[in-house]
């Protein structure tokens, strides 16, 4: 069984007002932390299918090969229900046809996975139509990837199937050869789950789990009327993995008495404790690795 520690280009993609760097210095910057892997955005700043030429792949290609850094996931951003406000618009095939951009790229970077979401929730009434829209996409989804000799990977994301019995009862109604689980911990954790139970059961079908770890701050709104204040949703704030709520002892176990073996990466992909300088990326993603390895 093998786990290759992973960084995520979005870690430094300035998205959240963090450091940005192009893909050769993140290439560069994941060889210097000590990752074996990166994982690349399929997007702007990053990979861009309409900004990437064959020349640059070529020259992020070189750079991993230089740096001794595997290129191991393309990662894609979808939402197969969006667009229903402009039935005229074929949103599915446009995200169907970037599935397949990205895809082609994998292949000529050496990356074994292109990276997928299901879709975000509409109406109530309208969950079973946006169940069958995103089952039907994702399937097409892996069949363009496996044209390109690619693997799709469904990350529990978005709300259609985001529930980890959920997740694992869509992936059996793709029933694709080519369609693979990103299970990860997070959202669990954050429903309250059982991590180790979870990742026992849906280790035997993943090719890669992505980690971030938060830490719960309580919110609440005064209430003048009753001299109180009414408790709000909690706000989640992105930390070193360990230092925050996920048990990834738990998962972990899970994943090895599962038989998981893929790529572990690690993301930085929302405001982080003690701010977005490139120092302080550098410095939660040397920690969190160092938690990994201790995991793995």
């Amino acid at each position: 069984m093998v786990m290759t520690p992973t960084l995520f280009s979005v870690s430094y993609a300035g998205l959240w007002g963090q450091a940005r760097l192009d893909m050769v210095a993140f290439i560069r910057k994941a060889a210097t932390l000590g990752f074996a892997a990166v994982e690349l955005a399929g997007k702007r700043p990053h990979l861009s299918v309409l900004d990437t030429t064959d020349e640059s792949l070529d020259a992020i290609k070189h750079a991993a090969e230089e740096c001794g850094v595997e290129i191991a996931t393309i990662a894609g951003y979808t939402d197969f229900t969006g667009g229903k406000t402009a039935a005229e618009v074929p949103f599915v095939e446009m995200q169907v046809a970037y599935v397949r951009s990205l895809a082609r790229m994998a292949q000529r970077l050496g990356a074994k996975i292109v990276r997928v979401f299901t879709g975000y929730s509409t109406e109530a009434d309208a969950y079973r139509a946006d169940w069958d829209k995103c089952v039907t996409a994702i399937r097409e989804c892996a069949a363009v990837a496996q044209e390109h000799g690619v693997t799709l990977g469904v990350q529990n994301h978005h709300d259609v199937g985001v529930a980890w019995e959920t997740y694992a009862e869509f992936l059996d109604t793709v029933n694709h050869p080519n369609c693979r689980a990103m299970f990860d911990p997070w959202a669990p954790a954050l429903h309250g789950d059982d991590l180790y139970a979870c990742a026992k059961a849906l280790a035997p079908r993943m090719v890669q789990t992505t980690l971030a770890d938060y830490v719960r701050l309580r919110r609440f709104t005064y209430v003048p009327g009753l001299v109180n204040y009414r408790p709000q949703q909690e706000f989640v704030l992105a930390v070193p993995l360990g230092d925050g709520i996920l048990d990834l002892e738990a998962f972990f176990r899970g994943l090895a008495e599962g038989g998981f073996s893929g790529y572990v990466a690690y993301e930085m992909c929302s405001p982080l404790r003690g701010g977005g300088s490139e120092e302080n990326l550098d410095r939660t993603a040397k920690r969190s690795l160092e938690k990994l390895r201790g995991l793995i």
